[in-house]
């Protein structure tokens, strides 16, 4: 398994290490063509790793996420001319590589769970790559029956990755997203969801969150902001705030963290 890293909030989210570590640094400071390299750098070394292309999938969606604004319609609440204003169309050629990158990672996992059927890594490397796709159809192109029933694969294999290794903190992310979130629909929506087989249990999903968010690795800081989002919408200002500061401490350049916290001062 990788190195698990059992960090408190007050502590670095994110060690220098690894190429692909270092990457995940960058991607979350919005260093997105550093994060690229490093992630590249990383595959070089490492050919048969599927979170390689999995990570630059990753990538390719955050710069996605930031670019069009998506973080800030999606989970915070803003003025009536920021949700009046146009949106932007996805970029067709990032959206090419993010594909690409995808279909690299679920080759190398099939490859390597063919080998090795008890691969976690590569299980977890499934998981992450379910995660991003659903990402990006519900985000970026709001379908989101098809992102749900995604989501609810990668959920299953983490909670099959969870009981057999709870180490894989990371793991508990696509559990806690598919808790919290739709736990946020209307109740009717929420009794619909639960007979397509969803999950929609809001403090699981909190706890689970937690879970990435205080012994998580490279999905450490996302959880956190997930949180920060759930303390806003739990009307905890000051929770939220705790949070955000210690992502703008870690992520200087990363906007969005800076400009959710400010709102809050």
């Amino acid at each position: 398994m990788r190195r698990a890293v059992t960090l408190l909030f007050v502590t670095s989210l994110l060690h220098a290490g690894t190429p692909i570590e270092d990457g995940y640094r960058a991607m979350y400071n919005l260093q997105f063509d550093r994060a690229h390299r490093l992630f590249a750098q990383w595959e070089q070394s490492h050919p048969n790793d599927p979170l390689a292309p999995a990570s630059n999938a990753a990538a390719y969606l955050f710069s996605e996420l930031d670019r069009l604004h998506i973080l800030q319609a999606e989970f915070f609440t803003h003025d009536e001319n920021f949700r009046k204003r146009v949106r932007l169309s996805p970029d067709p050629a990032v959206k090419q590589k993010f594909e690409a990158a995808l279909a690299k990672s679920q080759q190398l996992s099939e490859q390597a769970l063919q080998r090795a059927p008890d691969d976690k890594d590569a299980l977890f490397a499934v998981i992450l790559r379910l995660g991003l796709q659903a990402d990006y159809l519900a985000l970026i192109e709001k379908r989101n029956m098809a992102a749900l029933k995604v989501m609810k694969t990668g959920r299953a294999l983490a909670e099959k990755l969870i009981s057999e290794d709870p180490r894989y903190c990371d793991a508990y992310l696509a559990v806690g997203v598919e808790n919290y979130m739709l736990s946020q629909k209307a109740a009717p929506v929420r009794w619909a969801l639960r007979l397509g087989g969803a999950e929609t249990e809001k403090d699981r999903g909190l706890r689970d969150l937690r879970m990435t968010a205080t012994k998580g690795h490279y999905l450490l800081p996302y959880a956190r902001l997930l949180l920060a989002v759930a303390a806003l919408r739990d009307h905890d200002r000051n929770r939220a705030k705790d949070i955000l500061v210690g992502l703008v401490k870690e992520f200087p350049n990363n906007r969005l963290y800076a400009e959710e916290l400010a709102r809050l001062r």
